[in-house]
């Protein structure tokens, strides 16, 4: 079903069934305005090896517990019944730092195993993919995301408070060597640092473009633990691609975006390519297939999201075994994503920072 114009819809749905008049029970998860959530991002664990200054603070967070984290057989469950009664077609595991969870391998190799086989990828800061690359393609990864915010060692301490550059280029060649493809670069920039940010996103292109790499630029977004962020300080879509024109030729890419966040653009002609994801200038709401499980189980309808629906609490109550829990869990997932707002509503009056950061959401 094609996703109509969208504008905010006037009031939220009441409490109770009427909430969910006309929700369909089987297919896709769709929600009022017709969207299909079809490509799932789960966290699985909200810890991160990383202290980037857009992110958190130098000190870190306070961790979930190990016991509110969901089970690697609780993840698992939650992905068979996304594929299989939900059609998601992607699964994506983030964190935090995916890395991080020692039960990754196993993860992987049971949800590729599922019939019919979703695309996985990950999110990492690839600080242990040098050591983990062949296992993680060999369990069934087919794809993944590393976040480098600089093709620099100073530049990239400065961001991210660790000195593990070298760390990160390893794992990105390792991932190469294990034949994951395409290997994309998600960088977001600020103009805090040292270095201008202009020369960093040229550093950083020509970096990829060497090494055969799919950058993407992302605008900061309020997301940030700290909650420091300010949009007359962020770094926008035009002014990047603006940056990147002074040394290369772009042209926007011909080929449908579809619901991709990124928006495609040729350098020099192709077939190499630069992406830039305008969440906060550009906002691709209208196109958004996205549902999201954090690593405490519970479903965020957008990254935005001022709610979430407890799946962890009926996975855990015992109440419903087998077949019956996997309606019960596949029904509450449905009306979750039937509630979704129009858009993000960055520019409304009554928009509000989501309480969790990033790190605890999962990207």
């Amino acid at each position: 079903m094609a996703a109509v114009a969208l504008g905010l819809p006037r009031s939220q749905p009441r409490s109770g069934e009427a909430a969910f008049a006309g929700m369909p029970t089987s297919g896709p998860m769709l929600d009022r305005f017709g969207r299909a959530a079809t490509d799932l991002r789960i966290s699985l664990t909200d810890r991160c090896n990383l202290r980037c200054t857009y992110c958190m603070p130098e000190e870190g967070l306070q961790w979930l517990p190990d016991h509110d984290l969901l089970s690697a057989e609780e993840i698992v469950r939650l992905v068979r019944i996304a594929v299989t009664a939900l059609q998601v077609a992607e699964v994506r595991f983030t964190g935090g730092e995916p890395l991080l969870r020692k039960e990754l391998p196993e993860i992987l190799r049971a949800v590729s195993a599922l019939r019919p086989r979703p695309e996985l990828s990950l999110t990492t800061n690839a600080l242990g993919l040098r050591q983990k690359a062949q296992l993680l393609a060999d369990s069934g990864l087919d794809r993944l995301n590393v976040s480098l915010d600089a093709a620099d060692p100073a530049t990239y301490a400065e961001s991210t408070r660790r000195n593990r550059f070298g760390d990160v280029i390893a794992g990105l060649a390792a991932a190469k060597a294990a034949g994951l493809r395409p290997i994309k670069v998600n960088a977001v920039l600020t103009r805090r640092g040292t270095k201008p940010w202009r020369q960093v996103a040229a550093e950083l292109l020509d970096l990829c473009l060497a090494e055969g790499y799919e950058l993407r630029f992302i605008e900061q977004m309020p997301l940030d633990a700290e909650r420091s962020w300010s949009r007359d300080e962020m770094v926008t879509a035009d002014e990047i691609l603006d940056a990147l024109s002074r040394n290369h030729s772009l042209s926007l890419d011909p080929a449908p975006r579809g619901s991709a966040p990124a928006s495609r653009w040729l350098v020099d002609g192709g077939p190499a390519s630069v992406g830039v994801i305008a969440s906060v200038t550009k906002p691709f709401c209208a196109d958004c297939d996205r549902t999201r499980i954090t690593a405490d189980g519970q479903v965020r309808n957008c990254l935005f999201a001022a709610e979430e629906t407890d799946l962890r609490a009926l996975l855990r109550a015992q109440e419903l075994q087998g077949a019956d829990l996997d309606e019960a869990l596949a029904l509450r997932w449905r009306q979750a994503m039937w509630t979704k707002r129009a858009g993000h509503g960055m520019d409304e009056p009554w928009f509000q920072q989501p309480e969790r950061p990033m790190s605890a959401i999962g990207g």
